[in-house]
């Protein structure tokens, strides 16, 4: 041999001879150049494929890789779902049918049990699936490890006979272990993400606001709601202090001492809107027990402390009825002495004599004392509270009694302006009453501090026209000291008053706008600062639908 194919052998590795050297070196670089291109089909199918791909797009992205190399036409993914094996994707969709009747022949299932690569070949005419005008005469089939476990089948199948060798064959199966690699990828970021979007939903969904900051006391996140009630825009979201939304210094304070004690802080404040909230504000530790964050939870209370204040205003009430209506019943026993006496002495009397006149005074004071006990019995009186026909004129003729006269003693004049006839509604009289004087009492008590001598008030009933439907009204107006416009915002919510220290407990107007409500009406209020105040209830009309 000489030095000249000793060298080239060398080089190359082929042992050549004049005759056969140039066969065997294309051989070989062929060898090479297949070999460049299956680590390149690899290579590019491990760059492209990502686990946000669909697997549609994952088979048909393999499926143009390897048509560079081979004559393949289709390829399907067939899943392990517990015991049974079920074809889950294949492409492209003309082989539909195709796949499904392999599927069917446990062609994968020969593939799965043996755990090793199954070469298939139709070649009776029977056995050709075919589907559209298609026909598959080959198959691949590859099992798909995970971990030592075969999760799938994956299948390529050929209009003709695919001709293969060992190292086509490795090949092959190198590239599904990858695949293997891929899927198990994909299904473990799809569980983290539906676990994610699991918790996103749930952090959305709770009705309560939630917002996650940083040690700083920057908004990281926050949930659907805490977003709607601070109208946040997506900008706003992120990045911004929470006390710039929520200006508070009890937060300032819960934050303070959750980071200070490491342990969850917990108070209750109310917004300058009269909203009260349940707020706590709680560490977020990691593994090593060192805080990297709070959690700043906010619930919102005032529908319970209003129905818990309403409560307290109806056990007061319980307690001032039974008090009074024992006080009632005290009277009546003397009154009625007084009564029947002065009206014997009545009847023997002779009308001309001055005693006459005096006894006529006593008759008629006792029967203007019985009334109002009468009136204060009812109104104490603590039955059910059945809805009826009832009428707004009425029960100013039945509760006005109870504190006409002290407003009279305080030099109010009390004017009183009816409609008639007048609508009825549908409510409890004795419901609507406490309504009344609740309006009664504040306008007295606007009235207090006023110098002028012209003091009045004005008790006024009719009926109007809103969006349609016909409303009954009473309203009760006093020319007092007026509400400034702040103080109207918030004049409803529980114990917020205007009055002095002592004089109010800020639950009166709270519970007669829940009486109202529950009549299906409302109270609204105008006011000016120096002029005066008109309260209005607002009860629907008795119609005849």
């Amino acid at each position: 041999m000489s030095m000249r194919h000793q060298l080239i052998e060398q080089l190359t590795g082929v042992q050549s001879s004049k005759r056969n050297y140039y066969t065997e070196l294309k051989k070989t670089v062929m060898k090479m150049q297949k070999k460049n291109l299956q680590l390149e089909i690899i290579n590019d199918m491990m760059k492209s494929l990502n686990v946000e791909m669909s697997m549609d797009e994952m088979l048909k992205n393999i499926l143009d890789k390897l048509k560079t190399m081979y004559e393949f036409d289709s390829i399907s993914l067939s899943i392990c779902q517990g015991e049974t094996l079920e074809l889950t994707n294949f492409y492209p969709n003309e082989y539909d049918a195709m796949n499904h009747q392999l599927h069917d022949r446990s062609i994968y299932g020969r593939a799965l049990d043996s755990g090793k690569m199954l070469y298939h070949t139709f070649e009776e005419e029977t056995e050709t699936v075919s589907a559209s005008g298609q026909s598959l005469k080959s198959m691949l089939v590859f099992p798909l490890y995970s971990k030592g476990t075969v999760i799938g089948v994956l299948g390529i199948g050929s209009k003709g006979i695919i001709e293969y060798d060992k190292s086509d064959g490795s090949f092959l199966q190198q590239l599904s272990d990858h695949f293997s690699v891929c899927l198990e990828n994909a299904r473990l970021y799809n569980e983290v993400l539906n676990a994610k979007k699991e918790w996103e939903d749930t952090f959305s969904a709770v009705t309560d606001l939630i917002f996650v900051l940083n040690l700083k006391g920057e908004i990281l996140k926050v949930n659907a709601s805490a977003k709607d009630y601070l109208q946040l825009k997506d900008a706003e979201e992120t990045g911004r202090n929470i006390r710039f939304f929520l200006n508070h210094n009890e937060i300032k304070v819960l934050m303070e001492d959750c980071l200070q004690k490491k342990k969850a802080a917990l108070q209750e404040i109310r917004r300058k809107d009269g909203q009260i909230f349940e707020s706590t504000v709680s560490p977020v530790l990691n593994e090593k027990k060192q805080m990297y964050g709070l959690i700043l939870y906010l619930r919102n209370v005032s529908a319970k402390r209003k129905m818990e204040a309403q409560l307290v205003q109806s056990g007061k009430l319980a307690a001032i009825g039974e008090l009074a209506a024992g006080v009632a019943h005290e009277l009546n026993n003397p009154l009625t002495a007084i009564l029947g006496n002065s009206q014997l002495l009545l009847r023997t009397a002779n009308k001309d004599e001055p005693s006459y006149r005096l006894l006529t005074d006593i008759v008629n004071c006792g029967k203007r004392s019985k009334s109002i006990i009468q009136n204060l019995l009812t109104f104490s009186r603590q039955d059910e509270y059945f809805f009826e026909e009832c009428s707004l004129n009425e029960v100013i003729d039945q509760y006005l009694s109870l504190i006409v006269y002290q407003m009279e003693k305080q030099n109010v004049r009390v004017e009183v302006v009816k409609q008639s006839p007048l609508p009825k509604v549908n409510g409890n009289q004795q419901q609507i009453g406490q309504i009344m004087i609740n309006l009664l009492l504040n306008a007295k008590d606007a009235l207090e501090n006023r110098n002028e001598k012209n003091k009045k008030v004005t008790i006024s009933t009719a009926s109007c026209l809103v969006k349609g439907k016909e409303w009954i009204c009473l309203s009760v107006t006093d020319n007092g000291i007026g509400i400034s416009d702040k103080q109207i915002q918030q004049i409803f919510h529980p114990f917020i008053t205007t009055k002095k220290a002592g004089k109010g407990t800020g639950l009166g107007l709270s519970v007669s706008l829940g009486i109202a409500q529950a009549h299906g009406g409302t109270i609204e209020v105008k006011s000016e600062m120096g002029l005066g105040s008109t309260f209005t209830l607002f009860l629907p009309a008795i119609t005849d639908e």
